[in-house]
């Protein structure tokens, strides 16, 4: 299942980790989390592998996480928190200080949402398609998205961060672009070869000196984050009423009616 849900490879000293449910939009399951993490593991421990490229097959890069056949039971569950954080917890590539050592360049087509834009803004670089799309969605659901303002925020550190955060608006990849959210953007044919094109620039410096780089860059990003989740989670928006509602009117196709309860 894992080979199938996400592959591996290396090509020179470029190891290339891929999601492979391009029939989902590679929205992330429970099952495609695990594989994501096991193989961006090996990657890292690989010793053929330098730097890490992750992309996706399809239409997407990442639709979201997969809230499965059922959204509104999901949403009635009392553990509802717990089941979002379980999707999303092993997949920021930062985890921990110690994991995940070399550097990862996101190249984004299609979709980025939600899970998808956490874990794209949880590379070290990103490389964008032209016409692909970003969008922090936990607003419009009911659950506070701090992480993602943070991540947002972390790194081009303007208002535009408190704009999408609280909009939840949809904005391209020629908007990041400007706010410093992605380092490239590129015609769609142009993804992979300009990814590792920015992977060979890094390739030429001493991979301790880049690694000691990304462990820094990761700390701060990954405290920042950490600070929000513990803030955010003791709301229980979870178990609000316009979490509920949210999930109904996903299910029924609906624009929801919030009361703000």
């Amino acid at each position: 299942m894992t080979s199938q849900l996400v592959t591996y490879a290396v090509d020179g000293r470029v190891g290339i980790v891929t999601l492979n449910r391009a029939d989902k939009l590679n929205a992330i399951s429970a099952e495609l989390k695990s594989a994501l993490v096991e193989r961006l593991h090996a990657a890292d421990r690989d010793p053929a592998t330098a730097v890490v490229v992750l992309r996706a097959e399809g239409r997407s890069f990442c639709a979201g996480y997969d809230i499965g056949p059922n959204p509104g039971r999901a949403a009635r569950r009392h553990n509802a928190l717990a089941w979002h954080e379980s999707l999303t917890d092993d997949v920021r590539l930062e985890m921990t200080p110690w994991e995940m050592k070399k550097p990862v360049i996101a190249a984004v087509h299609g979709w980025a949402l939600g899970l998808g834009y956490s874990l794209s803004q949880s590379c070290d670089l990103v490389v964008a398609a032209h016409g692909a799309k970003f969008q922090i969605r936990e607003v419009q659901r009911g659950l506070a998205s701090g992480q993602h303002w943070v991540a947002t925020w972390f790194w081009p550190g303007s208002r535009f961060a408190n704009e999408v955060a609280l909009t939840g608006r949809m904005f391209t990849a020629e908007e990041a672009l400007q706010h410093g959210m992605v380092n490239r953007v590129v015609p769609a044919e142009d993804l992979i070869p300009a990814a590792e094109a920015l992977a060979a620039e890094i390739l030429a410096n001493p991979p301790l000196s880049v690694r000691a780089n990304v462990r820094v860059m990761r700390w701060f990003v990954n405290e920042m984050q950490r600070q929000s989740r513990f803030y955010t989670q003791g709301l229980g928006l979870h178990l609000s009423e316009d979490f509920q509602e949210s999930a109904r009117a996903f299910v029924e196709k609906r624009k929801p009616v919030f009361k703000g309860r």
